[in-house]
């Protein structure tokens, strides 16, 4: 069986029913609790979209395409309350914030989303210390910016 998504940003959508995650926590300042993962295999980005409201979609990526030495870690009372063990496989995203400016894109490396093999998604807290709340997408540009900044000065 499948669910049928009438998306405005990608038209009519089959969603098998293993393609269907559960957020029973639902998302950070989000409304629905069911998503479905939208994207092309040879994309660095695919889309979160509600299968409860058609109209959200939210980018999303896996943050080791951009950021090799990303690291989550959770706590003991956060894997608690998510309902996460040792046990668990997980894929973990990240979401985009995209603007017209390239160097102005980032990402939340702070509030990662797991997703585990049984479909379940949970936004949680990243406590490790060099996880942002807005990590540049494209370091590189900022890096030359400011170097062209500086040598301007």
């Amino acid at each position: 069986m499948s669910v049928t998504l009438n998306s405005p940003r990608f038209g009519v959508v089959e969603i098998e029913d293993d393609g269907v995650i559960e957020f029973p926590l639902g998302l950070i300042g989000i409304e629905g609790t069911r998503y479905a993962l939208i994207g092309q295999d040879d994309s660095a980005f695919a889309w979160l979209h509600s299968l409860d409201d058609p109209s959200f979609a939210l980018p999303v990526m896996n943050p080791w395409t951009v950021f090799v030495d990303y690291e989550v870690e959770i706590s003991d009372s956060e894997a608690a309350r998510v309902g996460l063990t040792e046990a668990d496989t997980t894929s973990v995203y990240v979401t985009v914030r995209a603007t017209e400016r390239q160097e102005d894109c980032s990402v939340n490396l702070r509030a990662p989303i797991l997703v585990t093999e049984d479909r379940r998604g949970y936004q949680v807290i990243n406590e490790f210390d060099s996880a942002p709340l807005r990590a540049p997408l494209f370091p590189q540009n900022t890096s030359q910016q400011a170097e062209t900044a500086q040598s301007a000065a």
